[in-house]
């Protein structure tokens, strides 16, 4: 078994591990003891809610908090939180606290884990990211569980509290509040709102940016990486948040009853949650066509790189639009920062796109045809969902029949690890050809 799975490429121990962690899920979720209902749950509903967290999607095909019992809660956010962080970050804790050495093989897992360019530093970039999350995670839990109980008993609030700060930072979005009913009656309250816009956001910048700003006393210094997060992601929320504001400002049914102060974070909530944090504050299946069709292409673009957020990423997208500009100006060169972007990054962001574009075109037409029940765009809203792991769904969710449920847990568990690592795990990558072909000339545009 040791030979197997040395033998096993990055992609490929990543995928597997994934796959067991959540076949491991599946089996405890199927125990009576995990459910309200001596009964328990069928083994699709366990797959499926198993595949959900520990993707960190958060799409679910029944409440959490009303099927679940306490046991139950705890492994949805145990999975969350290997799902988040990766399974690889948790072995290696466990090899640290055994006295065992980092070896190579689980050095360049961690690598392919955290999407980074190099094995440098990465032991001591694994402590402090479980240090992060423990800290931020604690933080979070203690303020929402301050708020929490003012409507609840301590002891629930705190539960409510750090499960709901757990879930969120690690983009996952499960909540149990119940009856499917997410975040919503806090729609308006800033100690909520803030709170897990935050953590939803740090989440999502990427283990990598965290540091280099951890360490920016120091350096004096930020890699081009860590400014187009920062850049990109600032722009996205408050470009999003400006959009849907308006976009909802006299929907009757969302942000149009709400003061001025109760607009403007219902619509900052529902700008930063499809960075694939899944949790809503305002009813997804009320909202505007044209609310809709952004929240669509902001669960597409995702999070940062390496971060618990799914989607193309905020890189591949800012790596994109800056070829697009340059190419317009007619400029020979990418550049981003006063750095010159190198063609292989731009090619690599040019395949990310079209894979994730062609993964949620083919979901949403086998959706159409298999479900045959519903509106074009709640296909299109539920397989852009699932491929970016961010979890709103305009209520189709639970409706999916057993072909439907199959297909969205295998597009949260290709979006989770990237189409990139599947295909690298399932084909032989050459470094080099052994000739290269004469140039031909296509007519673009």
């Amino acid at each position: 078994m040791k030979t197997f799975i040395n033998k096993l490429n990055p992609p490929k121990a990543l995928v597997l591990g994934f796959a067991i962690i959540i076949l491991i899920g599946t089996f405890f979720l199927t125990l009576p003891i995990a459910t309200v209902d001596a009964n328990g749950l069928s083994f699709l509903d366990a797959l499926f809610t198993a595949t959900s967290a520990t993707c960190v999607t958060g799409l679910i095909v029944v409440d959490t908090g009303d099927t679940f019992s306490i046991f139950g809660e705890l492994v949805i956010l145990f999975l969350i939180q290997i799902g988040g962080l990766g399974f690889m970050t948790f072995a290696t804790l466990l090899f640290l606290l055994l006295g065992k050495k980092i070896s190579l093989k689980e050095r360049l897992l961690l690598k392919e884990a955290f999407n980074n360019v190099t094995i440098a530093g990465l032991v001591k970039l694994v402590k402090r990211i479980l240090l992060f999350t423990a800290l931020i995670e604690m933080i979070g839990g203690f303020i929402l569980s301050i708020r929490f109980s003012f409507d609840m008993p301590v002891g629930k609030a705190f539960y409510f509290g750090y499960f709901h700060a757990i879930s969120n930072f690690n983009n996952a979005g499960f909540d149990i509040v119940g009856d499917f009913k997410s975040l919503t009656e806090y729609v308006d309250d800033p100690f909520v709102v803030f709170t897990i816009c935050a953590l939803i956001t740090i989440g999502g910048l990427g283990f990598i940016v965290i540091n280099e700003l951890y360490e920016y006393r120091g350096t004096k210094r930020l890699s081009v990486h860590t400014k187009i997060v920062l850049t990109t992601t600032f722009i996205l929320t408050v470009g999003s948040t400006l959009l849907i504001f308006l976009f909802e400002y006299n929907n009757s049914k969302t942000i149009g009853p709400l003061s001025e102060w109760g607009k403007i974070l219902g619509s900052l909530y529902q700008a930063v949650t499809p960075r694939t944090a899944g949790s809503n504050t305002l009813p997804i299946g009320d909202l505007t066509h044209s609310t809709l069709f952004l929240i669509i292409w902001l669960m597409f673009i995702g999070g940062g790189s390496g971060s618990t957020a799914g989607g193309i990423k905020i890189t591949t997208f800012a790596v994109l639009v800056a070829t697009m500009w340059c190419q317009m100006k007619g400029k020979e060169d990418v550049v981003l920062f006063r750095r010159r972007i190198v063609n292989e990054t731009i090619l690599k962001a040019l395949t990310v796109t079209m894979c994730g574009m062609m993964i949620v075109v083919i979901v949403t037409i086998v959706l159409s045809l298999i479900e045959q029940r519903h509106s074009f765009m709640m296909y299109l809203f539920e397989a852009t969902s699932a491929f970016g792991t961010a979890g709103l769904t305009m209520g189709l969710t639970p409706e999916l029949s057993t072909g439907g449920r199959l297909l969205i847990i295998l597009t949260m568990f290709v979006g989770r690890l990237g189409p990139l690592t599947i295909a690298f795990a399932i084909t032989n990558r050459r470094k080099t050809e052994a000739f290269r072909h004469p140039k031909g000339k296509i007519m673009i545009g």
